[in-house]
């Protein structure tokens, strides 16, 4: 960021408003971030990649509170809140926003980062595999993974959320 004075704040957005709340803070003169990644799309039998909101209903703008009118922000089209603490805006820490712009790629999508990888035995937590031990075959959008369990004396291929696994 260019002023010392100015940090970021995290701003909630009505569903599916993302874009709209960012063009309308963007044209009163605020600097808007809006984390995207890629994620795997299935619509219509036809499987694509789509630009999705990392945090869906949020987006963060960088607002000097010394000299920007920043209740603005609360009444701007597409937004719900402010996210505050009491009654003053809640500051990021300026780490977070780097961190995320550091993972982005020549397109300016976030690259989710998996910690499990294929290959790798996995043990179900949850669900109605719980306890059962596998390997883990793929890792799709960074929510569900597919993986191979030993069912019946043989591999069986099972999709879940990446939730109910943990590395064995």
């Amino acid at each position: 960021m260019t002023t010392d004075s100015r940090r970021w704040f995290a701003v909630q957005t009505r569903p599916h408003s993302e874009r709209r709340a960012m063009a309308n803070l963007i044209r009163q003169g605020f600097d808007v971030y809006f984390p995207v990644y890629r994620k795997r799309r299935s619509h219509a039998g036809k499987v694509d990649m789509i630009a999705a909101p990392l945090f869906p209903r949020y987006l963060f703008v960088a607002i000097d509170l010394t000299c920007q009118r920043w209740r603005g922000v609360q009444s701007t089209f597409g937004v719900v809140q402010l996210v505050c603490h009491g009654d003053r805006p809640a500051p990021l820490d300026d780490a977070i926003i780097a961190e995320l712009r550091s993972r982005e790629d020549e397109r300016g999508l976030i690259e989710l980062a998996s910690t499990y990888r294929s290959g790798e035995r996995v043990r179900v937590v949850g669900g109605a595999f719980a306890d059962h031990f596998g390997m883990l075959d793929s890792v799709g959008d960074g929510e569900r993974v597919a993986v191979l369990l030993d069912l019946l004396g043989r591999k069986v291929r099972t999709v879940m959320n990446i939730d109910v696994i943990e590395a064995a």
